[in-house]
């Protein structure tokens, strides 16, 4: 299967709520058995962790988010951080119904473009350890692991 090509758009304030949502969502998911933490306090570490990092939203400095567009649809966000020296990608999501197309690997490779040309030549991300879909698009994407975190469960 061929790789679909996508192109970024700025993330409008409209769209913003909804990204939010899913955002708080996908990641309290992923934090609360990695923190050990219920379902209820893993949202609202979500929301604190999103409110912190994005205080105004869309329009927050040094923060990127896109729509993601395939054929005038929209199929993914992203949210790269510019903060640090090296560009770090907080989110990439491919929208439910579109999953399985090839749109996650369409919407990092556009990031990885987007980000060259604003002069970067490193693009960093975490992607938790039970993630085996994304870790398996990111090594193919030529990404290698610079820090691993363990534990073990007494």
């Amino acid at each position: 299967m061929s790789t679909p090509t996508v192109e970024l758009r700025p993330m409008t304030a409209g769209e913003y709520p909804e990204f939010k949502e899913q955002l708080a969502t996908t990641f309290a998911t992923a934090i609360g058995p990695a923190r050990g933490l219920t379902a209820e306090e893993a949202l609202k570490v979500s929301y604190a962790e999103t409110e912190k990092l994005l205080p105004d939203g869309p329009d927050t400095e040094q923060q990127l988010l896109w729509i993601a567009v395939a054929d005038g649809v929209p199929v993914g966000t992203l949210w790269i951080s510019t903060r640090a020296r090296m560009p770090f990608v907080y989110g990439v999501e491919v929208a439910a119904d579109q999953r399985g197309k090839g749109y996650g690997r369409a919407i990092m490779l556009a990031a990885e473009d987007e980000c060259r040309r604003r002069g970067y030549d490193a693009l960093e991300l975490n992607v938790f350890g039970d993630n085996a879909t994304a870790i398996g698009l990111y090594d193919s994407l030529g990404y290698v692991v610079t820090s691993q975190q363990m534990r073990k469960s007494l």
